[in-house]
This record gives structure tokens, C-alpha cells and sequence, in this order.
């Protein structure tokens, strides 16, 4: 076990206080950020190094944005915070006693990082729910690598169905099957639909937009169940009207590289089996928190929730331990949802705490959270929002979504290539990014494994 020379453990003698903030998302980039003119060593560290805009990653795997364009580089966002730098590395412990965290290296070494305050804010990973060998033939869309390999996925499954002469293979390839009925599912559904219809329609001359079948399961009893009635009777049937199958209360019961086997049942309790034949399944249905998570909890003996998310205090500390804070979809603070805003308005107060420690602000008080509504796309033109109490559809939800997103945006580049990237979209219907990468095989793999570069 090495140190990190200037960034090694804490010594006793004269020196600025040090702020390790694990993770650089929605949390954990606000936290340092807000700590820009604190006297204080800050250093983020973080698996990759890009800050990942997660609600647009669907827009990356439907061809709509380049990569970069909802993830900066970290150390591009934080270049101009002198007090901060940036290690690339993964966190795998957190010691309390002796103030440290573990982090193993781009060069594979696992190096000590002294702390005086630490803020965690990993976030979440997908959850199969028992069910982890689906992952190799129904990828989830956590990660940027994720998005990039499914747009490939969905782009080759279009020109796999172009050269096959086989009417029901054919179909096979143009059926796509999305398990999960949150903003994820929803999002992914809609703009499918419009990539395959509106863009691929006019390039593959060959394919029969009749055998297209778009198809979003979900166990529940509507999609974007947080959102109020009207609104997900809006988007169930505005799915419809763009072609998208809503099967609602059909739980995924086996996914493999041919199709997915849905079961359902009445009333009566009878349970109905059906199996959908399809190359592409997609995964959108449950999270967990990182693994990182449970090892915290039991190194500060935090209690954790049935989600197994740590429960905090009012000022987003760990229990017993008012040097550590846990931040983002990774804890509980009054059952908020694990959804971006909660995490950015906890890195703003983090911030305000620590800077208060470091004597330099006054008290912030208890966290208190200011919902700003709940919203996802479903067309171009049309996105439902739910706002205190307000709730917009068609184009004036859109107009609500497409503002806080864009203000959401880190970066006036990167804010600016996005409005022109949709606007391009929405006026000509093409799509710039149909890149295909990689040299894989057309058919799914049978393991994880086997997907990675």
C-alpha cells in the first residue's frame, strides 16, 4: 500500500485542511464547486473522469448527442479551482478511525488519501433483482461507455434486419423490448421511436416500417408512476400514438440473446406466460446503491434502509461520524427521490456546512430540500412536468423540460452544442452521431463479460 506523495495521509504538522469528495456527478461536483474559495485542499476522486449528465445518456444511445457533450471532463470543469485537484481512481474502503480511503490507481496500485472531511456521493447501479445473468443480453444505461454500446447495439440490430431475407428473423432484429416503465424507459421508448421512424425510415430502403414493434414493459400499473394520473394517462397514450406497445403489469421473468418471457396476471390470480421474440432488450427497471455504499455502512455503523441506502442526519452526515457526509441516490434524507436535484441542492448545502466548519461561513442550519417538479420527454415535441402542483404537457412541458435541463448543464459549451444538436433534429429529422464502434458480433453475448472492449 503506497501513499500519494503530496496527496498522501494526513501528518500532524502545520497544513490546510483536506476535503475528499468521492465522486464527481451531480453531488459530488457541487460540493466541490461550492468549496472554490475555501481554505482547504479539495480533491475529487472519482472512477472516470468525466461529470456524466445522466438524464440525456438515452439521447447518447438514440444517436441524438455526441458523448461529450453531456460529459465534460472533470479536470476542464475544475481548472480554474486552484484549491482543487482531481485523482482518477476507484474508492473501494473508507477507514474512519484512521481518517483515510483506499484508492486503487489508474496504474493499479491501491494508495492511502488522508481525509479531515470526506463527502461520498457515488450514486447508484443498475439491480436485476436476483436475476444478474440478464445482464450480458439486456444492458442497463448507468454509464457513458453503456449509452455508446447500445446506440452500436440498436444501430446494428437496423442493419442486421436490412441484409436478412428471413421475414421472421427480420422482425426479430426490428423488435426491441424496453423492461422498466420509469423516465428512463419512457425517454429511451420515445426516442426510439422517433430514431426508427423518423430517421432510419428514409436510409433503409430495404426495411418495412410495418414490422417494426417497439415494446415497454413494466410490473407496475403505469408508466412514471411518481408522476400524477393525468400525466401518466397522457404519456401511455402518447406512447401509443407513436407506435410504442405499453405492456403494464408484466413482470420479466427470463431474458436471453433471442427474446424475453413476460408473466402477468388477473385478478383471479391466473398467470398468463408470454414470450416476445427480440434481439435488442434493454434494461431500465431498478437501481441500488453503489457497492461502495454497504462497505461505508459498515465501516461507520450507519443504518441503512430495505433499499440498502444509508440513512443520514438532517445535515447530510453519516451517523456517529459528523466528519462524513453521504450525498446523492446513495442515502435516504426523508425518503427524497433518487433523482438529479436532490443531489445537487445536498452538494450545495455540504459545501455550506463544511465551509462553516472551516470557519469561513456562517450556519446553514438542516438541510431543506425545495422540490422543483418532476418531468421526462416522450416526443419531440411533447414532455410531461408536474411542478408544485402544476402540471404541463405537449409542447409547454417540453418547453419546462428542455429549459431545466439545459440549466442543469454544466458548461455554456456544452449547453450550447446540445440546443443546436435538438434543434437540427427537430427541423430536419436526421441524426448526426450513427456511428457504429467496435468490431462485436451481431448477436448478443451470453455474459458481461464478453461485452466489454
Amino acid at each position: 500500500m503506497t501513499a500519494f506523495g503530496l496527496l498522501g495521509p494526513l501528518g500532524t504538522g502545520e497544513r490546510r485542511r483536506r476535503v475528499v469528495v468521492v465522486g464527481g456527478g451531480f453531488g459530488g461536483l457541487r460540493v466541490a464547486r461550492g468549496l472554490r474559495r475555501a481554505a482547504a485542499e479539495v480533491v475529487v476522486v472519482d472512477r472516470v473522469n468525466h461529470h456524466l449528465f445522466q438524464p440525456l445518456l438515452y439521447q447518447v444511445a438514440t444517436a441524438l448527442l455526441p458523448p461529450g457533450d453531456i460529459a465534460p471532463a472533470l479536470r476542464a470543469v475544475l481548472a480554474n479551482q486552484p484549491n482543487t485537484r482531481v485523482v482518477l481512481g476507484d474508492v473501494t474502503d473508507v477507514e474512519p478511525a484512521a481518517r483515510t480511503v483506499t484508492v486503487t490507481t489508474t496504474d493499479g496500485a491501491a494508495r492511502q488519501l488522508g481525509y479531515d472531511y470526506l463527502v461520498v456521493a457515488v450514486g447508484s447501479t443498475q439491480s436485476y433483482f436476483g436475476h444478474e445473468e440478464w445482464a450480458g443480453t439486456a444492458p442497463p444505461m448507468k454509464t457513458l461507455e453503456q449509452a455508446v454500446e447500445l446506440r452500436t447495439r440498436l444501430l446494428r440490430a437496423f442493419e442486421a434486419a436490412a441484409v436478412n431475407d428471413d421475414d421472421q428473423t427480420r422482425r426479430e432484429w426490428m423488435t426491441f423490448v424496453i423492461v422498466g416503465g420509469g423516465p428512463t424507459g419512457v425517454e429511451l421508448a420515445g426516442q426510439l421511436a422517433a430514431l426508427a421512424r423518423r430517421t432510419l425510415r428514409r436510409e433503409f430502403h430495404d426495411l418495412d416500417p410495418t414490422h417494426l414493434r417497439i415494446v415497454l414493459a413494466d410490473a407496475g400499473e403505469a408508466v412514471l408512476a411518481p408522476f400524477s394520473a393525468p400525466l401518466r394517462e397522457h404519456t401511455r397514450v402518447r406512447l401509443g400514438r407513436l407506435g410504442v406497445e405499453v405492456l403494464l403489469e408484466h413482470k420479466a421473468t427470463g431474458i436471453d440473446a433471442d427474446g424475453i418471457s413476460l408473466a402477468s396476471g388477473d385478478h383471479g390470480g391466473t398467470v398468463r406466460e408470454q414470450r416476445i421474440q427480440a434481439r435488442t432488450v434493454v434494461w431500465a427497471a431498478g437501481v441500488q446503491p453503489a457497492p461502495l455504499t454497504r462497505q461505508l455502512a459498515e465501516a461507520t455503523g450507519a443504518p441503512t434502509d430495505r433499499k440498502g441506502r444509508i440513512e443520514v442526519e438532517p445535515d447530510c452526515s453519516v451517523p456517529g461520524h459528523p466528519d462524513i457526509f453521504a450525498i446523492g441516490d446513495m442515502v435516504n434524507l426523508r425518503d427524497l427521490p433518487g433523482i438529479a436535484e436532490p443531489a445537487i441542492q445536498e452538494g450545495h448545502y455540504v459545501a455550506k456546512v463544511i465551509g462553516h466548519r472551516l470557519g469561513e461561513r456562517g450556519n446553514p442550519g438542516p438541510f431543506r430540500y425545495r422540490d422543483l417538479g418532476t418531468m421526462a420527454t416522450i416526443a419531440p415535441r411533447d414532455a410531461v412536468a408536474d411542478i408544485r402542483g402544476v402540471r404541463l404537457h405537449g409542447p409547454a412541458g417540453k418547453a419546462a423540460w428542455a429549459g431545466v435541463h439545459i440549466a442543469f448543464l454544466v458548461g455554456w459549451g456544452n449547453r450550447a452544442a446540445v440546443l443546436a444538436n435538438w434543434a437540427w433534429t427537430m427541423v430536419t429529422g436526421r441524426r448526426q452521431q450513427q456511428l457504429i464502434l467496435g468490431r462485436r458480433r451481431m448477436r448478443p453475448s451470453a455474459s458481461p463479460a464478453a461485452e466489454q472492449t
